[in-house]
């Protein structure tokens, strides 16, 4: 379904009844990244997939797409849903906005979970990286996001997931150059919010890949020390919803169970 936001369009899907379930994607990915998942949890649950802003079939509305301004998009759908209690899931950068949103609303937020996910800003050489990967992407498109997507996977997973691989390159090839510039220059700059581990009033889960590319697991552990988060550990990369897709879908569901 397509909303209006800011005059550019949003699309989400909205599946099932019961406890409303929020899921959110992460960069280079769109809803369609929960086509197994969500279908499951629906069974006993309202399932609200959202394609954030430049990604999927949601237009880009600027130059820099701050996970604020994603948030903002998420609560136009939520708003005129009705939807005032949820869980919220966020995979990649689609937790970086899950995040935002349990900032601003703690009172809505009826769980939190971090899928590869993190509560810490991006240190200097991740900025770094970014901005290699938008000076890279600017002259070659295609190879770029091609081989971002690859680089996701645990080494020995790109042979398994060779067919899931292949499509998700042509999802991500669905982002615009603009929506990928947008989105990283956002990530860039998005805030520490590690105090929400901490001291906020809803339950909270952290699932991380012991081997993944992209995230250190250890500086994820440590961002749960003395806290009641649950934290998940899965043994393989950052794409845990395919690598792991049985363990992320039992842990889902305990959690909002």
């Amino acid at each position: 379904m397509i909303l209006q936001h800011k005059g550019s369009p949003i699309y989400y899907s909205d599946q099932g009844k019961g406890t409303a379930i929020i899921l959110l994607h992460g960069f280079l990915e769109n809803s369609t990244m929960w086509k197994r998942i969500a279908p499951r949890l629906a069974k006993k649950n309202r399932v609200i997939c959202i394609d954030l802003l430049g990604h999927g079939d949601t237009a880009c509305i600027g130059y820099i797409h701050t996970m604020d301004m994603m948030a903002d998009a998420v609560q136009t759908v939520l708003n005129h849903l009705k939807i005032r209690r949820y869980y919220i899931v966020g995979h990649s950068m689609g937790g970086y906005v899950a995040l935002v949103l349990a900032e601003r609303l703690p009172d809505n937020i009826k769980g939190l979970v971090l899928m590869n996910s993190t509560s810490k800003p991006d240190s200097d050489e991740r900025i770094a990286l970014r901005n290699r990967a938008i000076d890279v992407v600017k002259h070659n498109y295609e190879s770029m996001v091609k081989m971002s997507i690859a680089n996701l996977f645990k080494p020995k997973n790109t042979i398994k997931f060779a067919k899931d691989i292949a499509w998700l390159k042509k999802e991500a090839l669905r982002t615009p150059l603009q929506g990928y510039i947008a989105a990283q220059e956002g990530m860039k700059i998005r805030q520490d919010l590690e105090v929400l581990l901490h001291f906020s009033p809803y339950k909270k889960m952290i699932i991380y890949g012991k081997n993944d590319p992209v995230l250190n697991p250890e500086t994820i552990i440590k961002q749960t020390h003395n806290t009641e988060v649950k934290l998940v550990e899965l043994p393989d990369g950052h794409m845990s919803y395919i690598e792991n897709e049985s363990e992320t879908l039992q842990e889902l569901t305990l959690f909002i169970e």
